[in-house]
């Protein structure tokens, strides 16, 4: 008898094969010209690209102008892509390199913004009453993980933050999965040591 694990990661199987067969079939339409199948895709995964952005990013505005640009990067290379592949992963990797991109370009730190409100309350319990003493632990945080390397610091933003699976952020990143769930141990490591030494010294 299959438990009620078994069977939810069963359903979820069905459901993801079924998303890639629909992307699969919506990137050949695309890429024969039909442009209401590629604004159904943008429709599909317009969310949560910008929320993966608004992770590295606290501009509206800029926010708009890298996702626009990604759809766009992604409406121009799409004979380049490769129909083995998953689609949404290819995705999510021009919009991560474009945002990356930005920010170098800038010289800016990519993790002074990291934490919307919403990824906070994963990593703290939100007090009842006065809300300072969590914006002054979400700051703290935000110190620890920008003085952790950027590849490990991307990895632990895709797989914590937004539940990308090992496999997905390989892709994303053009890395082995090994590799992947090594820099997520390294980070988790980094950040824990980090932590423990700022609690140590206040």
């Amino acid at each position: 008898m299959k438990t009620k694990s078994s069977l939810s990661s069963e359903f979820e199987a069905l459901v993801e094969q079924g998303s890639q067969s629909s992307d699969a079939r919506l990137v050949e339409e695309s890429k024969k010209g039909d442009r209401d199948a590629f604004g159904e895709l943008v429709q599909r995964y317009e969310r949560r690209l910008r929320r993966v952005i608004g992770r590295f990013i606290n501009d509206a505005d800029i926010i708009d102008d890298l996702a626009q640009e990604t759809f766009l990067r992604v409406y121009e290379k799409l004979d380049q892509f490769d129909p083995s592949r998953r689609f949404s992963p290819w995705l999510f990797q021009i919009g991560v390199n474009l945002t990356l991109d930005y920010h170098r370009k800038c010289k800016r730190r990519i993790w002074a913004v990291l934490f919307t409100d919403r990824s906070a309350d994963r990593w703290i319990e939100a007090p009842e009453a006065d809300p300072r003493p969590v914006q002054n632990l979400q700051l703290a945080v935000r110190a620890t993980i920008n003085l952790i390397p950027e590849k490990y610091r991307t990895v632990l933003v895709l797989r914590d933050m937004e539940n990308f699976s090992t496999s997905e952020i390989a892709a994303i990143l053009d890395r082995k999965e090994a590799t992947i769930r090594w820099r997520l141990a390294e980070a988790r490591n980094r950040f824990q040591e980090l932590w423990e030494k700022r609690q140590r010294n206040e």
